[in-house]
């Protein structure tokens, strides 16, 4: 009987390990829509209001079915739902599409996937505590893959505003995991989901309403990959692919994993995202990049491992 113990317990653990692929893959597919809403004539901001106010209607329906009787939790973390939706969503997505509106998908998106050396960079100065070689590894790893991913010596330009955006959609990832750490564990995820997501939305809303934002919409067709097709096609894929299931299976993957495994294949959304947007939009960034590209991954990792080492 001791003998099948183990066989019982890996199948959902692979399971969960399938199901967090999936939920980078489709995470990953956010800025090649992204990318043909904003080459067709969409604002940044008009693309992440619709995205999170498409995505929150659309886990409504279900965040109240969990939330029945729960009510309670909603009120004692208002503050980690207004971080969360402020910051970690509203801020994280507006930022990293106006970084996908001035450079290639693959280099906003390695831009953004920076916070966690922000996060060790961040504990290092709060808790004055040298981290392990490992992460110092990790960290400079990444930072000669900032510098590659840049390519400031090669003939493509990189647009240094671009850049600038992309490190703001990295701090706005930072917010997410350090609010997505504090939140009550008894908030179900789905909640503190939804609750952000309306939460961002409203506040795109109100800087739009200031004249603070432009909300710009064409309803002209879309090109993904080589074929055209209708602006709502796009819309849709972003809503339901790269929020609503990546969201949902994010949350799966985190319940059949834990959090610090699940948030290690999370990292594949980067390869993910190059590779979407290779297929569907013809982007392929530079060899430099590439390496660029793998030397943040390989840092990240790193720092990823040494802190599934620690106690």
């Amino acid at each position: 009987m001791t003998g099948a113990t183990p066989r019982v317990q890996a199948r959902p653990r692979m399971g969960g390990v399938g199901i967090a692929l999936f939920s980078s893959a489709v995470f990953g597919l956010s800025g090649s829509f992204a990318k043909s809403l904003l080459d067709s004539g969409w604002s940044p901001a008009a693309a992440v209001t619709l995205r999170m106010t498409g995505a929150a209607l659309v886990l409504l329906v279900p965040t109240l079915l969990v939330m029945r009787g729960k009510w309670s939790l909603v009120a004692s973390n208002w503050k980690s739902i207004l971080l969360f939706g402020l910051f970690g969503v509203g801020a994280c997505q507006f930022f990293y599409f106006l970084a996908v509106e001035r450079l290639d998908v693959g280099v906003a998106l390695l831009l953004e996937y920076l916070a966690p050396v922000m996060i060790v960079l961040f504990l290092w100065v709060r808790h004055r505590k040298t981290p392990k070689f490992m992460t110092i590894g990790g960290t400079l790893l990444a930072l000669g893959g900032l510098v590659a991913v840049l390519d400031l010596t090669g003939e493509a330009k990189v647009d240094p505003i671009g850049v600038l955006w992309g490190i703001g959609a990295a701090v706005g990832l930072t917010v997410y995991f350090f609010v997505s750490a504090r939140a009550d564990g008894a908030l179900p995820p789905i909640a503190l989901a939804t609750g952000g997501l309306f939460v961002g939305a409203a506040m795109m809303g109100l800087l739009a309403l200031i004249g603070l934002l432009e909300m710009k919409i064409t309803f002209v067709p879309v090109r993904l990959a080589n074929w055209e097709t209708q602006w709502w096609v796009a819309l849709g894929g972003l809503i339901l692919f790269s929020t609503v299931l990546a969201y949902v299976s994010g949350i799966m993957a985190a319940r059949a994993l834990g959090s610090k495994l699940a948030s290690f294949i999370s990292l594949t959304e980067v390869l993910f995202a190059v590779l979407w947007a290779w297929m569907l939009l013809g982007q392929l960034p530079a060899g430099i990049q590439l390496l660029g590209g793998l030397l943040i991954v390989g840092g990240v990792l790193l720092v990823r491992a040494d802190e599934l080492r620690s106690p």
